[in-house]
Parts: C-alpha cells; sequence; structure tokens
C-alpha cells in the first residue's frame, strides 16, 4: 500500500451542494435582514440581489477553475499556481484570515440571542461582558473538542446541524407570512430612503455578501468529489441560488412583519421587543411563542454548525501552508487520529482575539467580507493567466466569455471590499502585515525546510493593488455603519459616489491585465501544478 493514498472521492452533488449550502445558512439569517433594513430600507431587496450577482459572477470563474484543478483548498491554491509562491502566500494566507474569523462571529451570534434573556451576555450596546466574553470561550472551545474528536464525527455532526439549519429558515417565512404581513410597511420613508449609497453599504456592512459567503466550500471539496467535472460547477451555482431565494424571502417576511412601531425613529433606528434576536423578537411581539423558542434554540445550532466547518477549514489552510513552506513545520504536527493539533490550537488563540477589536457582529462581519472577497479575487486573477498558461488541459466546464468575466468579476470583488468602508479596510491591513511579518520570520529563520524560493517577479503587482486599494478607501465615502456623510470613521468622503466606482474599476483593469503580463512562465506553472488531472465525465 501507498504511504500517501491520498484523498478518497466520495461525495457525490447533493453533498457537494449540502457543504456549500451548510455554509451559506449560517448567522447570515439571523441578523442580516435587520441590518440591510436599517441601511438601506426596503431598497434592502435591491442589495440582496446586487449581493446575489456579485458573487454568482465570482462563483462561475471559480467552478470552471475548482473542476479543472479538483484540489483540497483550491481558493488559495490557485493563485500559486499563477503568480508562484509570493502570491501563493499571500492568497494563502487571506484564506486562513476568512475562515479564522468566522468561529468567532457565530459564536457572536449566538451570544446576541442570548442576551435577550440573559442580561449578562452584552452590554446595552451589544458589546460582550466579561461573563459573556467566558461564554464565548467556552463556544470556542466546544467547536476545537469536537474537531480533536476527529472529521469523520465531525461530519456527522455537521450533517445533522445542516438539516435543521435549512429546515428552522423555511419555517420562519412560512409562518411569519402568514401571520403578519402589513404590505405598507415597504413604503415606509420610500422606496430607498437612504439613497444609492445605502443600498451599496449594505452589500457589504449588514452581512448580505457575508450570508452568501461558503460556495467555495464545494471548490475546497473537489479533491474528494466523484464526479468534479460535472459536479462542482452545479454545486456551486446551485447552493448560490438556493440561498439567495431563503435570504431574500427572509428579507420579506421580516419588513412585512415589522410593527408600525418600529417605525417611529426611522429605518436606522428600527426599535421592537427583543430586537437583539431580530427574528425571534418579532415572533414573540405578535404572540407567536413556540416559533420564537424554536429560533432562539436555532440560534446556538445553526451557527455551531458553521463554526465547527470553519475551525475545521481554518486548521487545514494553516496545514496547507505549512505543507507548502510558508509558515512553521509545527502546524503540520497531527494526532494519531490525523487531527492538525497546532493548527487548531493556534485557530483557537487567534479566534478569542479576534473578539477584541470586533465586539458586535455587524463589526466583523464587514472585516470578514473583505477578507473572504479578498480571497477569492485571486481566483479571476489565475483564471485569466491559467487559460495562457495551461490552455491544452481538459476543461470540464469552460465558461463562456472567460476572457470578459474574469476582469468583471475581479472588479465585482474589489468594488464589494471597497463597499466594506475604511474602518474594516485599515484593520484588514493590519491583519495583513502580521502576516506578512509571520511569513517573513518563518522564512528568514528556516522554520520550515521546505520553504519555496520566492517568485517576486510575478506578484510585483500585488503591494501596488494592496495599498491602491487602501487609499481609494481612505478617501472614499464608505464607513463599516454606512455612508461616510451620515457616519465618522476617518473616511475622507473626498471621491464623490460613481466616481468612486469609476475608480475602483479603472484600477482593477490595471492591476489585472499587469498581473497577466508578468505571470509565471508556463513551465513553471505546470510545473506546480504537478500530478493534478481532473476526473472524467462519467
Amino acid at each position: 500500500m501507498p504511504s500517501n493514498p491520498g484523498l478518497r472521492r466520495d461525495i457525490g452533488v447533493i453533498g457537494l451542494i449540502w457543504a456549500s449550502e451548510g455554509s451559506i445558512i449560517g448567522s447570515g439569517w439571523l441578523f442580516g435582514s435587520l441590518y440591510a433594513a436599517q441601511a438601506a430600507g426596503t431598497a434592502a431587496l435591491l442589495s440582496w440581489g446586487i449581493g446575489a450577482l456579485a458573487i454568482i459572477v465570482l462563483a462561475f470563474v471559480h467552478a470552471e477553475l475548482g473542476a479543472m484543478y479538483p484540489v483540497a483548498g483550491g481558493t488559495a491554491r490557485f493563485p500559486h499556481y499563477a503568480f508562484g509562491s509570493v502570491a501563493g502566500a499571500s492568497f494563502g494566507w487571506f484564506s486562513w484570515l476568512q475562515a479564522v474569523t468566522v468561529a468567532p462571529i457565530e459564536v457572536m451570534a449566538s451570544l446576541n440571542y442570548l442576551s435577550v434573556h440573559v442580561g449578562w451576555v452584552q452590554t446595552g450596546k451589544n458589546h460582550l461582558t466579561a461573563s459573556g466574553y467566558g461564554l464565548a470561550v467556552a463556544f470556542m472551545a466546544f467547536f476545537v473538542v469536537v474537531n480533536f474528536l476527529g472529521v469523520r464525527w465531525l461530519a456527522h455532526t455537521n450533517s445533522a446541524a445542516t438539516w435543521w439549519k435549512i429546515a428552522v429558515p423555511l419555517v420562519t417565512i412560512a409562518v411569519l407570512a402568514a401571520a403578519r404581513f402589513h404590505a405598507d410597511n415597504f413604503a415606509h420613508q420610500g422606496f430607498a430612503p437612504f439613497g444609492a449609497k445605502g443600498v451599496l453599504s449594505a452589500v457589504s456592512t449588514s452581512g448580505v455578501i457575508f450570508a452568501l459567503l461558503g460556495f467555495e466550500q464545494a471548490d475546497q471539496l473537489a479533491g474528494e468529489s466523484r464526479n468534479p467535472a460535472r459536479d462542482i460547477p452545479r454545486a456551486v451555482i446551485g447552493s448560490i441560488l438556493i440561498g439567495t431565494l431563503v435570504y431574500a424571502a427572509l428579507q420579506v417576511v421580516f419588513i412585512a412583519a415589522l410593527p408600525h412601531s418600529a417605525f417611529v425613529r426611522g429605518w436606522a433606528n428600527l426599535t421592537f421587543s427583543g430586537k437583539a434576536g431580530p427574528f425571534a423578537g418579532l415572533a414573540g411581539s405578535i404572540g407567536l411563542g413556540w416559533l420564537a423558542a424554536l429560533l432562539y434554540v436555532d440560534a446556538v445550532v445553526s451557527p455551531t454548525g458553521t463554526g465547527l466547518i470553519y475551525v475545521t477549514a481554518t486548521s487545514r489552510v494553516s496545514y496547507g501552508l505549512s505543507r507548502n513552506g510558508y509558515v512553521p513545520e509545527i502546524f503540520e504536527r497531527t494526532t494519531r487520529r490525523g487531527v492538525p493539533w497546532f493548527s487548531l490550537l493556534f485557530a483557537f488563540a487567534i479566534g478569542l482575539i479576534v473578539f477584541l477589536p470586533f465586539p458586535t457582529w455587524q463589526k466583523l462581519v464587514g472585516f470578514i467580507t473583505s477578507a473572504s472577497v479578498l480571497m477569492y479575487a485571486g481566483a479571476p486573477l489565475a483564471f485569466g493567466c491559467l487559460r495562457r498558461q495551461d490552455p491544452h488541459r481538459p476543461r470540464p466546464y469552460r465558461l463562456p466569455g472567460g476572457g470578459f468575466w474574469a476582469p468583471v468579476a475581479f472588479i465585482v470583488a474589489n468594488l464589494i471590499i471597497y463597499w466594506a468602508g475604511w474602518d474594516t479596510l485599515w484593520r484588514l491591513g493590519m491583519a495583513i502585515v502580521l502576516g506578512y511579518l509571520l511569513l517573513g520570520c518563518s522564512a528568514a529563520l528556516r522554520l520550515n525546510p521546505r520553504a519555496p524560493r520566492p517568485d517576486w517577479r510575478s506578484a510585483q503587482w500585488l503591494p501596488v493593488y494592496l495599498t491602491g486599494m487602501g487609499v481609494v478607501s481612505w478617501q472614499g465615502g464608505f464607513c463599516s455603519s454606512g455612508p461616510a456623510s451620515r457616519v465618522a470613521c476617518g473616511a475622507a468622503d473626498r471621491i464623490p459616489l460613481w466616481w468612486d466606482i469609476a475608480i475602483i474599476a479603472a484600477f482593477s483593469l490595471v492591476i489585472y491585465y499587469w498581473a497577466q503580463l508578468v505571470r509565471l512562465p508556463a513551465e513553471r506553472t505546470l510545473e506546480y501544478i504537478g500530478s493534478v488531472e481532473p476526473v472524467p465525465t462519467r
């Protein structure tokens, strides 16, 4: 028997859709409708549509790459194939940042709902108290313990949680629509009380994009798919469409169920009993105590399922970064069950630190959205290059008009990052700098004997890209709490709306085509890709 037989290809299309859908239906449904309505009013429905279109554009690019290179952790590996070790390490770090912050936000969601009945968990501003932080530590420790029991036990736990996570939102939609539907709520203060900026800000800062994230889980499992050529595109697109329909319906019933008294201080300050747990609060206010109880239970079960997935993902990303030689070799240490124990403990420690600068769900959601989309932005860049570097590889799914859609996807990714706001992006910038210090120390101190030769030339566009996005955000007009004209976050608000979109689009195209010009030579790319082969369609 070979010493390393590789991954088993046991997952079919339903399993892939379920993996993505289990990540898409997380804490986003518990809060996204409230914060989107506060940011955009009835036009929040438009925000969900914009978010879905943006994610679908990115997903189509991922679908071709995922079927073409059916490897575990593909999202972080595509830039490595196209641009080499420096870009690969960078996007691997972005992937890790995204994954490590999801478990804390899921814990925050549970504690928000819990605080309605247990006042000592949070302050009046939804900030964790000292006792609440202790409870958050206990939640995070539970995720780690389950992971130490092994992946098989985790899979059974997550499967049951996923069924529950999808059933409860559907029940909520049906019951609220039947129990209370005030059609006149949709006309309050007009369709878009905060204009286009409110609509666009809601996409990144109110949980819209965050709620739809998770489609890439099917890509990450490509190495274990029975038929990646056929199933990955179906799973990626299918999971997004299902998620979008669920979230749009939730937004409709949420607005319709609001009591008229909730609008006394306007959309931005919606007020009703039990607002800290929005859907449960609404259910309780109209006499649906049983539904409120169900939602409070779901506020623990649903985020826990997603948190478990992402603690696992975080440890596997750092394990993979170590296997590639980017971070210290200790991240590869595993238990007898094959669990990367140091990677798990490191993710646990960083997850606890994440609570400190982001004390509320809404503050953390913008950071996660930006880190996630920054990770996704590497795929369109790699897409264009790999069509030239590896042109003869079979493409079981070929994106029609890929030469057009790849740069469009890169523009879309950068707009989502920009709309997250300056106060989110400067924190993301600090996290990126800390990551580069970790990667640099690992290389300088030779903490991993497999450290690759740096491909500086092919990543020359990367520092310009990251710095440029920061400068435009600083001079722009978006904050994590909405337009900079309404709140203060350090953004200069010097670039008018629409001009900022044009600047982001032009800057994105410059970076995109610059990256294409300095891509790795084809022979170097093929060396990195190695023996990856797509599985033929059956």
